[in-house]
């Protein structure tokens, strides 16, 4: 048993109340920027822990208060989050959750998802749009202070400020810094102000950061959860693919979207493509410069 398991044992008696012996530890592929294992126990448990360098502490802090804030509702399940920790020999940092096992979709799988989303997004109102700390998308900071209106927070802690870390990695020249303030300077008339409250978003809701369990049921993970808009929301589940007409039919039969989303929705899409290429590099300039022209 490594010392990291072993720590990981001990956080887990102590936070359960149950001592907790290890039959096992399995590997689970998927994750890109941390170590992830299935921990099996003598008595049949079984959780879900992440691993990484111990600077990574603050991001799985962050992570389980995303997961406690998207569990509270109900409406959609979530992992249980269990404990965060540092190993005592100060060489690792870990997150454990739940273990979920994956399942299959049933025929009105994707059409529940769709009407939980929208349910969620109904439910769970806030008076500013932000957190309660800053958190990460990715593994890149994301900012979240409090802000009262829609169009400075999404200037200054999403659109802004993915655009100063592609000037800081050297991904902006010129023309992609004056096409950016250009940008920054149309967020207004582009958003405009619905009339809508904040409302708690996944925040990073591609297909990769949802599964079906044994039931069939959606199970989101990997939060980047603060309070905006939900097109903002709606945005990132249509870059990436993952979600069927069925799912967008029912989600507005719920709460329709109002005239204009679709604009505003391939708008918010800029952020993503802005994290992308400050996590993966040059490879996603181009598609930024596409959208930085399309909204310029």
């Amino acid at each position: 048993m490594t010392p990291l398991q072993a720590d990981v044992l001990k956080t887990i008696g102590r936070t359960t109340g149950h001592s907790a012996q290890l039959c096992r530890c399995e590997s689970v592929g998927g994750g890109c920027i941390n170590e992830s294992q299935k921990y099996v126990l003598e008595d049949g448990r079984l959780f879900f822990v992440k691993s990484n360098h111990p600077e990574f502490l603050v991001m799985f802090e962050q992570e389980l208060s995303g997961l406690r804030a998207l569990e509270i509702p109900k409406v959609l399940r979530v992992p249980k989050p269990v404990a965060h920790g540092l190993s005592t020999n100060g060489h690792h940092s870990f997150l454990i959750l739940e273990w979920i096992e994956s399942g299959h979709p049933r025929p009105s799988s994707s059409e529940e998802f769709g009407v939980g989303l929208a349910t969620l997004h109904q439910q769970t109102t806030a008076a500013e749009f932000g957190f309660h700390a800053d958190n990460f998308i990715g593994s890149t900071p994301q900012p979240n202070t409090w802000h009262t209106q829609w169009i400075d927070f999404w200037r200054q802690c999403r659109l802004g400020y993915q655009l100063q870390l592609a000037q800081k990695h050297g991904y902006a020249d010129s023309e992609f810094h004056r096409l950016g303030n250009r940008v920054l300077d149309a967020t207004e008339s582009i958003i405009g102000q619905p009339e809508e409250p904040p409302t708690l978003i996944h925040g990073d809701l591609w297909s990769g950061n949802y599964l079906y369990d044994q039931s069939g049921n959606a199970v989101l993970v990997d939060p980047a959860a603060y309070y905006g808009r939900r097109e903002a929301e709606l945005a990132m589940t249509r870059l990436f693919g993952g979600f069927d007409s069925c799912f967008y039919e029912a989600y507005e039969e719920v709460w329709p979207l109002e005239t204009g989303a679709t604009e505003r929705i391939a708008f918010y899409q800029l952020y993503h493509v802005l994290n992308h290429l400050n996590l993966f590099g040059p490879s996603y300039r181009s598609q930024c410069l596409t959208l930085l022209k399309r909204f310029a």
